[in-house]
């Protein structure tokens, strides 16, 4: 019983930790209710056009990575930047040695070597993939990355 409750621990904190549609949804249920159908369904796969609020972009794609206010001659623009995340291996490092000790019967004395410990190491990529202009609330400009 002990075995099977940690891992639904850990399932349950990484299930609560994350944003999902549905969960902003319930979130912004007001606003969301009030859509007509097709915007409903179109939010619902984080699909967002020119005209969309701040609200509903939160909705299709969460809270943003970082926010960037913009003020020209032609008014006030803040800027809602969207990242991803990514591990990329880079290779085996040489991370130091191990002692190993044993007795040889031969000389009926202890020997000790070293053997190398080879650690593999990653590093973590952050690309921005879509930025999202807003002007008085609304969408004005939608940057994103074409697939590659």
């Amino acid at each position: 019983m002990k075995l099977l409750l940690l891992p639904l621990l850990c399932l349950l904190a990484v299930l609560t930790g994350c944003s999902t549609v549905n969960s902003r949804i319930e979130e912004k249920s007001a606003l969301f209710n009030s859509l007509d159908s097709q915007t409903q369904e179109r939010i619902k796969r984080s699909s967002v056009k020119v005209g969309d609020t701040q609200d509903m972009v939160y909705i299709a794609f969460g809270r943003p990575d970082g926010i960037k206010e913009t003020t020209t001659t032609k008014g006030h623009s803040l800027t809602w930047i969207y990242n991803s995340y990514r591990t990329e291996y880079e290779g085996t490092h040489l991370a130091g040695y191990r002692r190993h000790g044993f007795f040889d019967h031969r000389s009926r004395s202890w020997r000790v070597y070293y053997e190398p410990v080879h650690v593999d190491m990653y590093s973590e990529r952050r690309e921005e993939y879509m930025r999202v202009v807003f002007q008085d609330g609304k969408v004005v400009s939608i940057e994103q990355q074409s697939p590659s």
